[in-house]
């Protein structure tokens, strides 16, 4: 074992004679999702003690439901942090597949499961052409999705004129995932259901698979992936290309959770998105993070918004909770990162 192995995993890093600094620094590097988890849970206290409403069934249904959709978004921008990239078209290529299955199963007939897998197709094809220029050309993941983000936004209005498709207007299979569904006194719908098995398909490719293996590994040190024989290019196509099928199947929850689909269904997606996975302890130097801490993530973002508001505060204070939150949750990262090294 090096030296250096020794300093962050054995016991100078976590017995009893580390600092409690090293400790905590070796749990969180460990455990990621443990910081948001304590968040969580003491705003979940706090709000509760202030005001006893949010700890009702109806509060809780209310939170589940508001997080659903970028709860999902942030599965695929997850995916793409992790390898070091970033994603500011999530929520441009979520409504390009939202609005192009509304449009062709409410306008041209086409039956609403053929919709649906359209979306999904539409969505990995977005994935393709982002994940094409970051692997293939090299361009910087950045400037890639700023670009696509207006693309996707020029086609979906050019598609659709600015106008919304009413759930009226479409099959019910359409707008199936707003679904009621009680479930342990709470007043839930399919679509977080479908959220949910997205997280635990998503979660077990990550923590059992080789391709979570692999997508750890280029996130963290592409050069040593690179050596190790693993082709970092391919890996990234291939996060890209999952990040967009999981943006498709948002889409469809997402005409679900609002009964119709609108060109300004999700338009602050891409920063919410980002917020969600930054809290829940993904680093965005990448190698480091997953799903748990997304989910725990944006509960939290949504906690504020709903918590603050049944205080009797302002929405801007949700906005400046929220931003200190980020700030925090990246100067913790590279804490984090600092006592490792």
């Amino acid at each position: 074992m090096s030296a250096t192995e020794t300093s962050t995993k054995g016991p100078a890093a976590t017995g009893r004679g580390a600092s409690p600094a090293l400790r905590a620094q070796h749990v969180l590097h460990e455990h990621p999702w443990v910081s948001p988890l304590v968040l969580l849970v003491l705003s979940i206290v706090v709000f509760t003690s202030l005001n006893p409403d949010f700890a009702q069934p109806r509060a809780i249904s209310l939170l589940l439901q508001q997080t659903a959709v970028i709860a999902a978004l942030g599965v695929g921008q997850t995916l793409i942090i992790i390898t070091g990239g970033i994603d500011l078209s999530v929520g441009a290529a979520a409504i390009l597949a939202c609005m192009s299955s509304a449009l062709l199963s409410s306008q041209h007939g086409v039956p609403a499961p053929a919709a649906i897998l359209i979306g999904v197709l539409i969505g990995a094809l977005c994935g393709l052409v982002n994940g094409a220029l970051v692997s293939r050309i090299n361009l910087p993941p950045f400037i890639v999705t700023l670009g696509t983000l207006s693309i996707f936004t020029a086609i979906t209005l050019m598609l659709t004129g600015g106008s919304t498709v009413q759930g009226s207007k479409m099959p019910g299979a359409m707008t199936a995932a707003g679904t009621r569904v009680p479930l342990f006194g709470l007043d839930l719908n399919v679509g977080i259901i479908v959220v949910a098995v997205l997280y635990l398909a998503v979660g077990y490719a990550l923590g059992f698979t080789a391709w979570g293996r692999r997508v750890f590994a280029v996130g963290d040190a592409p050069e040593a992936a690179r050596l190790a024989g693993i082709s970092v290019s391919r890996v990234r196509l291939s996060v890209y290309i999952v990040a967009g099928v999981i943006y498709g199947i948002a889409a469809w929850v997402l005409i679900g959770r609002a009964g119709a689909a609108s060109p300004n269904g999700v338009v602050d997606a891409n920063l919410a998105s980002i917020t969600a996975v930054v809290i829940g302890g993904t680093s965005l130097f990448g190698g480091r993070g997953g799903v748990i801490g997304t989910v725990l993530g944006a509960l939290i973002v949504q906690s504020f918004a709903i918590g603050l508001t049944l205080v009797g505060l302002d929405d801007e204070y949700r906005v400046l909770a929220v931003g200190v939150l980020v700030i925090a949750a990246v100067a913790a990262d590279q804490w984090i990162r600092k006592v490792r090294s």
